[in-house]
């Protein structure tokens, strides 16, 4: 950095010494900031940041003033802002690359009401300042966030200091009403959502938007017929934590679930590897993609800033060893199914049944599938899952693969059981 930019970035910081700031223990216990008055949101029209590995700056453009808090996470090192519910329009590209101590950041919705960034950090950070500025001068409201750089021990110090329970802001699940209807229940669960994007197309598409088009298109396929219910666990652009998940089908009584994702190359040299796999839930997996896909979709609450220490088990001491045993036959059964109807609309993967320890699978009383729809890295695969035919064709083979599913189950012959 030349000195004339240093003392440019000093002198800010001290014309907006006065500005209002929240202390350590403020930002930990705080409740997630109140919606803006006011019936349009608050829209993000730029971002940028300056600094150097020492001190850094993070501003972003606002229409209007917005509340905030700030807090930090370890490994890795990330510093979550909370806001009301935002409109981002960024230019392309925000956020990709950053600056100093900022690594990179992110953006999004996280719950109704509730909107998110969450800065990757170099290392180490303290927040020296977190504040929203007037809009003034013809100049917009801008959100200011200060880093400072330290060692870890300081920082884990801080940490200790804010200990008090702190859980991300997420819509409160509506108490458990099992309809009489006798209809079964699934849950369609579009991955990813919010800051957390999934992976991204080198052309700019992204895997949370392309599973959420095509969940919503299973999803009204199978209500269109009659014999469902069916519910999402996102209908729109927004961060659900996989505990959450998890916890909206077991409240629900789901008979299925079926989570949705877009797999990407692990390397830019598999160039042929392409097409649909379907995973059920194992402790040791199938391959090792499997179990590098596994461990690449269990950070997502990470990706997000959501705090995974204060995660329960979902799976530990629930129900008994039998139930878990037969809800995996379930699983594996419609997995099957699904192959069988896929293969008929979709180009599959060369091995298109696989295993891993995905956590959004680990209802123990409730049958789940995680489905692969194809690489987001593959221009072929791509091309197909963006297209409103592929995606109308590929619901209507999984639709048919539920209908198999359940037409075997109500009729009373499960699937074989495993003699352990």
């Amino acid at each position: 950095m030349t000195i004339r930019a240093r003392d440019l970035i000093i002198l800010a910081g001290l014309l907006l010494m006065g500005a209002e700031t929240a202390s350590s223990a403020e930002r930990a216990n705080a409740r997630p900031p109140a919606p803006q008055a006011g019936n349009a949101h608050p829209v993000a029209t730029d971002t940028r940041v300056g600094g150097d590995d020492a001190q850094t700056r993070f501003v972003m453009d606002f229409s209007q003033k917005v509340d905030l808090r700030a807090f930090t996470l370890a490994d890795p090192y990330r510093v979550v802002i909370d806001l009301p519910q935002v409109t981002f329009n960024l230019p392309p590209k925000a956020g990709e690359t950053g600056r100093g101590l900022v690594k990179a950041f992110r953006f999004g919705l996280v719950m109704q009401g509730g909107s998110r960034i969450v800065v990757d950090a170099t290392g180490p950070v303290r927040v020296d300042k977190a504040f929203v500025l007037e809009p003034a001068d013809g100049q917009p409201a801008r959100l200011v966030l200060d880093l400072v750089s330290i060692d870890r021990t300081s920082f884990m110090r801080n940490l200790a200091l804010e200990a008090k329970p702190r859980r991300t802001p997420e819509t409160k699940p509506a108490e458990a009403k099992r309809s009489d209807d006798g209809r079964p229940l699934i849950v369609i669960d579009p991955g990813h959502g919010g800051p957390d994007t999934g992976t991204i197309a080198a052309s700019g598409e992204m895997e949370k938007t392309i599973v959420l088009d095509f969940a919503q298109a299973l999803a009204e396929k199978l209500e269109r017929s009659g014999k469902y219910r069916v519910t999402m666990t996102r209908s729109d652009d927004r961060f659900v934590a996989l505990g959450e998940r998890v916890r909206m089908a077991r409240a629900q009584g789901a008979a299925l679930f079926v989570s949705i994702h877009a797999d990407a190359l692990a390397s830019r040299r598999e160039t042929d590897v392409r097409g649909a796999t379907v995973y059920t839930v194992s402790d040791t997996a199938s391959d090792d993609e499997a179990a590098r896909l596994a461990e690449d979709e269990n950070k997502a609450d990470a990706i997000a800033g959501v705090d995974l220490s204060s995660e329960p088990e979902e799976v530990a001491d629930i129900l008994i060893d039998l139930t878990q045993r037969e809800t995996k036959n379930f699983s594996a059964h419609f997995a099957r199914a699904a192959v069988g109807e896929l293969k008929r609309t979709a180009t599959l993967h060369k091995h298109p049944l696989k295993s891993a320890g995905f956590k959004v699978l680990k209802a123990p009383d409730v049958p789940s599938v995680l489905i692969e729809l194809g690489y987001v890295s593959n221009r072929q695969d791509l091309k197909l899952m963006t297209s409103d035919a592929w995606r109308a064709r590929t619901a209507d083979a999984l639709a048919q693969a539920v209908n198999t599913f359940f037409s075997t189950r109500l009729a009373g012959s499960g699937p074989a059981r495993s003699g352990n």
